[in-house]
């Protein structure tokens, strides 16, 4: 089976339930449409799980993007000394309530090397979505500004719904902002019975899981949605 999730932010335990409860396995594969770190308390416990897992695939979020441009910052001004870097990212992680102290060099470097999206026979995964093109479609996403892809709100609006497109999953908006409660979001295309991922346009993923403490995810073999609530 293939699933898909976004906006983790640190909740390693939840993560792991999760896992649990979908008896997520060797055989199947997981894709994360990014911000796996920040405000929860264990974002590079977490991060150091995602990352040993070869059927786990991420990309980068506008979090990923944030501890980049810091680690950009601090190497500009480190005058060679590389272990300040490190202690500064680590101090940067643990400001923000999670666990900075593990931070390593590994951990820096997957951060850096993930992708801006991903692309598949059947469906796009794009951390904040993609602006459409005047007549509806999804331009060529080698095409699109990183900025667009992490950061723009514009996807998130139920009238935005691609035409004639692969499916797109995305996160960064709370899904509670379009609907009040904390649930994926599906948009089947017109007349379609939701059977096949080929029948949805796009799904936001997004639960604001370190507010509300719900974490889902979605099956792209059965078109189900899967929850895990903290205790």
């Amino acid at each position: 089976m293939r699933y898909v999730i976004s906006d983790i932010h640190g909740e390693y335990k939840l993560f792991l339930r999760l896992l649990d409860k979908i008896s997520f396995s060797e055989s199947d594969e997981l894709y994360v449409c990014g911000d796996i770190i920040e405000k929860g308390s264990e974002s590079v416990k977490l991060a150091e799980l995602i990352f040993s897992m070869p059927n786990v695939h991420v990309i980068m979020g506008n979090h990923e993007q944030s501890f980049l441009q810091y680690y950009d910052y601090l190497m500009r001004e480190c005058d060679g000394d590389y272990d300040s870097v490190l202690s500064g990212l680590q101090k940067y992680i643990t400001d923000g309530g999670g666990d900075g102290e593990l931070l390593d060099w590994d951990i820096v470097d997957r951060i850096e090397s993930l992708p801006y999206y991903i692309e598949t026979e059947d469906f796009i995964c794009a951390h904040a979505g993609v602006s459409l093109t005047k007549d509806g479609k999804v331009p060529p996403l080698d095409t699109v500004e990183p900025e667009e892809l992490l950061c723009s709100r514009s996807f998130k609006n139920p009238q935005v719904v691609p035409i004639d497109s692969k499916c797109v999953f995305f996160g960064h908006t709370a899904t509670s902002a379009i609907c009040g409660e904390p649930q994926i979001l599906v948009y089947k295309r017109p007349g379609a019975s939701g059977k096949n991922i080929r029948d949805y346009a796009k799904i936001h993923l997004d639960t604001c899981t370190f507010v509300s403490g719900v974490l889902g995810c979605f099956c792209i073999e059965t078109c189900e949605a899967y929850y895990v609530k903290r205790k």
